[in-house]
């Protein structure tokens, strides 16, 4: 029975809710905006989905009206007819229905002895299941689908459900399956000269080398696929191998190569005269324009692409990314002309599940431009569209939902109407709509909406003061994360990166809120487990961070933890796990020996970000010692000063940092206590994490390193000064008595820096040349003589297959990217994708001479005897700080030591 309810308090607009026993029939959203992008790209663009594989004989239905005709037969005998309607029904994201027909057209096959079209059909079958999360299912029909095809010749029939068996084991997890099965079908293919087939089994095995991590792999089956189409005449199938290509360079991060291939899939297209192939092309090219921050060209593709009469999807897809883009920009004026015509498009289109997300997306698209508009100002007209518009759409998104059986897109719109009942304080509606969406994402096998379910209740519950079902929930919320770490970076189905989801939005918030709710369950007491649970969920945040910022889980190895070496290896070490609150800044202290601690300080994160950033400024001034002494100081004392007299009782002498938010872009040395720089008392390294990579002392060991620079920066790149005491540095690392191999100018160059560390075993590697670290992949990078190597490529530099671990990279004229105040994570990654077990770098441009000079001290040190590399850094800066014209913490202070420091 029908039921009004007011959701929106005061001025509530009423919203039909149908209650069925143990259910609310009813939709709106104004919450979700985590994912809307991420999932409608993966469902909107064609070159993403999986297609179903062809039979034999089956009939072609070439206009839409025989395909209506079809569908509303009630029992269609004939097999082939089954298997279109099932075709168009699974194309049309209506999986449910097709299922069921798609198991009419096997049983009918069947009864015709049609062993090698049931084969096929069941594959299909096994497709539709894995849409629907029914892992158990697909596995049945394409074992089933296998099992008929043994003993028969080889043919694409067997390749074809090889590729559907691939599929399946890639999201069940099984990378190196997946891996195999591809090889196999891809060889078949190659034996049927089905060129088209080859370039799909290669994309597929990229993407399951980059889940298992190994960049440079997936990177070289993607140039095999891009030697593959040179061969190939122009065709509509070659550009949608073009395009597929395109968006699969364009989720490792290669966007130029990823430009120029979607370029060539829009020339072909256009001179075949194929307008769904053209409109598909302009839109992945505006999603590659968006990914390079080139907003004004993304807005012309979307144009572009909109212009191209595409599919309708296609065209409803480019209109939202186009009003996201200009929403960004806050051009209300083009928003509210695009509104309409967006709405008008989403009326026309016929159910299915990217339908369901394209209401979703536009549903919150006009709660952020109400929101906007009315900040902006008072005087704007609002275009008619108001929350009752938005919750009409979610009731049209849900009703769709549960109409097509789509468990997916049913638990994605409850989601949306939990947050809105959230977000108005009607908190018990909002659990029982969160708990169904929960649900159903559960028994779907949809963990990437179950996670933002879990928050969601974790959330209410805390609003609700239940502390322990909202610890619960959010732990439940991080474990699913965890389970997802390479598919939320790696995930084939999300071809464009740049739209899939906001890391700092869907993810970040949810480990600190997490941390912030255990912590402040200590009730005053400190409690072992909880600081324990505390510390590894903020380095699992650090983690999470690294592998958005590299696409993919990159962090692997046998790895030793932080704690075991100060109790036992290096027992004159403490570590610090500084955690910005919102509305406090907490502190976790390891010191040998002795369990862990912890304390508080009662500050907003506003007033920590804005002297932080000031600081930072100021510290890169020569002249500006004095502000940067008073505002260390402040920062000394909410880092330190609460367990200074603990830390002088232990005999500590070293300090390792694992630094949380801005906290990482400040150079832990200049910390100033009133009296001294923290440099003057203790040597100081960075972790990335708790754990270290099998750390081992660099003492022991003879020192060969192999050293490169650049005294000139190549062409374009004119904005880096040059670099005329390199030669002077390299000669000071020699006269350490350190083995030496040097690439200097012109000989420094990408092949032969590999070429080198290849040829011989060298436990350091010195980079004297500029560099920079960005919050963005692509803008972190060195430069060599021919121009920039990205950090993406140090692994294929550094650690590839048989090469020896690099104990020690230092890049000694690198600095983090202006105005980018987590450039940090850069440098963090730099550390990481060069595998090596240690890493000094420079967070801001320094003098030359004095670069020099600090670099020739710490070769000396390491070199002196049994000395740390943490205890050389230190003992090179205090020269620098003693030095008349370097005692200016913009001198000494920018050189971080990150990783094992013994």
């Amino acid at each position: 029975m029908a039921k009004t309810t007011r959701i929106f308090g005061a001025n509530s607009v009423k919203v039909k809710i149908q209650k069925q026993p143990g259910r609310w029939r009813k939709t709106t959203l104004a919450h979700f905006l985590r994912l809307p992008l991420y999932f409608l790209i993966a469902l909107l663009c064609s070159l993403g989905s999986p297609v179903l594989a062809k039979v034999s004989g089956s009939i072609n239905f070439s206009s839409q009206s025989q395909i209506n005709n079809l569908t509303s037969l009630a029992v269609v005998a004939d097999p082939g007819s089954l298997l279109e309607k099932g075709k168009f029904l699974y194309n049309s994201g209506n999986f449910a229905k097709a299922v069921e027909v798609l198991q009419q057209a096997v049983q009918a096959y069947k009864q015709q002895g049609e062993s090698l079209k049931q084969a096929a059909t069941l594959s299909n079958l096994s497709l539709a299941y894995q849409q629907l999360g029914l892992w158990s299912q697909a596995q049945q029909a394409i074992t089933d689908s296998l099992n008929l095809l043994k003993g028969q010749d080889e043919n694409q029939i067997l390749a074809q459900s090889l590729d559907i068996q691939g599929r399946l084991q890639q999201k069940m997890g099984q990378a190196e399956a997946a891996l195999a099965t591809w090889q196999q079908t891809e060889e078949i293919y190659r034996r049927a000269d089905n060129q088209s087939g080859v370039v799909r089994s290669l994309i597929n095995q990229a993407q399951a080398w980059r889940t298992q991590g190994f960049y440079p792999r997936a990177v070289k089956t993607l140039d095999r696929v891009s030697q593959t189409l040179k061969s190939q005449t122009d065709s509509i199938e070659k550009t949608v191998s073009l395009r597929s290509l395109g968006d699969a360079l364009l989720v490792v991060g290669d966007l130029e190569k990823s430009r120029l291939a979607l370029e060539e899939s829009l020339t072909i297209a256009q001179n075949l005269q194929s307008s769904a192939d053209i409109a598909a092309s302009l839109f992945s090219l505006g999603n590659n324009a968006r990914k390079q921050k080139n907003n004004l060209l993304a807005i012309a593709y979307y144009q572009q692409t909109v212009a191209a009469s595409p599919p309708p999807l296609i065209k409803v897809q480019a209109q939202l990314n186009h009003l996201s883009l200009l929403i960004e920009a806050q051009q209300w004026a083009e928003v509210q002309a695009l509104l309409p015509l967006i709405e008008s498009e989403l009326a026309q289109l016929p159910p299915s599940r990217a339908s369901i997300y394209a209401h979703v997306n536009f549903s919150q698209s006009l709660a952020k431009v109400k929101g906007g508009i009315l900040q902006a100002s008072s005087q704007h007209y609002y275009s008619g569209f108001s929350t009752k518009e938005s919750a009409v759409l979610l009731a049209r998104a849900i009703e769709q939902s549960r109409s097509l059986g789509d468990k997916r897109a049913e638990a994605y719109s409850l989601k949306s109407l939990g947050g809105l009942y959230e977000e108005t304080g009607q908190l018990s509606y909002a659990q029982e709509l969160t708990r169904q969406g929960l649900a159903l994402a559960q028994s779907s096998n949809a963990p990437e909406i179950t996670y933002t379910l879990e928050w969601q209740l974790g959330r209410l519950l805390r609003a609700k003061k239940d502390m322990n079902g909202a610890i619960a929930a959010y732990d439940a919320a991080v474990d699913t994360l965890q389970s997802l770490r390479r598919d939320l970076v790696v995930n084939k189905d999300v071809v464009n990166q740049d739209v899939q989801f906001n890391f700092r939005d869907s993810v970040e918030p949810i480990y600190r809120e997490s941390v912030e709710l255990l912590l402040k369950s200590q009730e005053g007491k400190p409690d072992q487990k909880i600081l324990e649970k505390a510390r590894q969920r903020i380095e699992a945040l650090q983690l999470a961070e690294l592998d958005d910022f590299f696409r993919e889980a990159c962090l692997q190895g046998k790895r030793v933890a932080l704690d075991q070496m100060v109790d036992k290896d290096n027992p004159t070490a403490a570590i610090l796990y500084p955690i910005i609150l919102p509305d406090e800044l907490q502190v976790i202290v390891k010191i040998p020996k002795q369990p862990l601690q912890s304390y508080t300080t009662q500050i907003s994160h506003t007033e920590v970000e804005k002297l932080l950033v000031e600081l930072r400024k100021n510290l890169v001034n020569p002249t500006a010692t004095k502000v940067v002494q008073t505002q260390a100081h402040k920062v000394y004392n909410w880092l330190l000063q609460p367990i200074e007299s603990k830390l002088q009782n232990s005999g500590v002498d070293t300090l390792v940092f694992v630094l949380d938010g801005s906290l990482r872009n400040l150079p832990m040395a200049a910390l100033y206590d009133g009296k001294q720089y923290l440099v003057e008392k203790y040597a100081i390294a960075l972790s990335v994490g708790l754990q270290l990579l099998d750390p081992k002392p660099l003492v022991k060991q003879q020192l060969r390193a192999l050293t490169a620079g650049l005294t000139q920066p190549p062409p374009g790149f004119s904005k880096f000064a040059p670099l005329l005491a390199i030669k002077s540095e390299f000669d000071g690392i020699t006269k350490a008595g350190v083995s030496t191999t040097s690439l200097l100018d012109g000989d420094f160059k990408k092949k032969n820096l590999e070429g080198e560390i290849n040829a011989a075993s060298f436990n350091i590697v010195h980079l004297a040349t500029h560099g920079q670290f960005s919050s963005r992949l692509e803008d972190t990078f060195i430069l060599d003589f021919d121009g920039q190597i990205n950090v993406k490529d140090f692994d294929t530099l550094f650690r590839s297959q048989g090469k020896t671990i690099v104990e020690l990279l230092v890049l000694s004229a690198c600095q983090t990217a202006t105005g980018d105040s987590r450039a940090t994570l850069g440098l963090a990654g730099a550390a990481v994708r060069a595998g090596a077990r240690s890493t000094i770098a420079s967070l801001w441009q320094i003098d030359d001479e004095s670069t020099a000079m600090f670099v020739s001290a710490f070769y000396r040190e390491l070199k002196s005897g049994k000395i740390t590399k943490a205890k050389a850094v230190h003992r090179a800066q205090l020269q620098l700080l003693q030095h008349p014209n370097y005692k200016a913490p913009s001198f000494w202070s920018a050189y971080v030591l990150i990783g094992n420091w013994l």
